[in-house]
């Protein structure tokens, strides 16, 4: 059974930091694209950052220079660094890899306010 479990999410201040974190298991990790997705209140959800078997790695322009994905192929994890947070980065942050399938986790939230 394929499990990503996102986790980190949190309310922080606009400048703050969080680092996310998405565990998996049931599958070989280190062959995966790993994505970050992320989901603000009525909008699409949206591609953020990508890292490859390789450690290729993709930004949305959005957080180019404020965002740094990693992986970590011993813990079957990837992270998602997040620097210099604004108001606009609140939404649920999605893990996800496909494959044969399309697996997504559960989703953690991050709330950037005041």
């Amino acid at each position: 059974q394929v499990q990503l479990v996102e986790s980190g999410g949190d309310l922080v201040q606009p400048g703050g930091s969080l680092r996310l974190s998405c565990a998996t298991s049931g599958i070989i990790f280190r062959i995966y694209t790993m994505n970050w997705y992320r989901q603000a209140p009525g909008k699409q959800r949206e591609l953020v950052a990508n890292i490859t078997r390789d450690g290729l790695v993709n930004y949305a322009d959005s957080v180019k220079g404020r965002f740094t994905i990693s992986r970590d192929n011993a813990k079957n994890t990837v992270y998602l660094q997040m620097n210099s947070l604004k108001p606009e980065d609140t939404a649920v942050y999605y893990c996800h890899t496909k494959g044969s399938s399309v697996y997504w986790g559960q989703g953690t939230h991050v709330t950037v306010s005041s």
